[in-house]
């Protein structure tokens, strides 16, 4: 569930390394599916679903990205379980 109290800034919502399952549109009844990044307008709100299968650490932002870095619209989420190589090692 996000907010977006605005007042006058769209948000460009987007989880770095995920995409969404469902969207529902400003928290209604209209669901996008597998998408990105979302708008959510100025006063207005979405309800994303995802599931994250490799633990790790989930940056969430706002991808109009100077907002995000320069303004700290941006949060994090740490994912813990079994890992599981055959999705993702981790190795470079």
């Amino acid at each position: 569930f996000l907010g977006n109290a605005g007042p006058n800034l769209a948000s460009s919502f987007h989880v770095i390394g995920e995409i969404f399952d469902k969207v529902y549109v400003e928290g209604g009844d209209l669901i996008n599916t597998n998408v990105q990044t979302t708008m959510i307008p100025a006063g207005g709100s979405a309800i994303v679903e995802f599931k994250l299968d490799v633990p790790g650490t989930y940056n969430l932002v706002d991808h109009s990205i100077f907002r995000a870095f320069n303004k700290g619209a941006l949060a994090q989420i740490k994912v813990e379980g079994k890992r599981d190589p055959s999705i993702f090692s981790g190795k470079h």
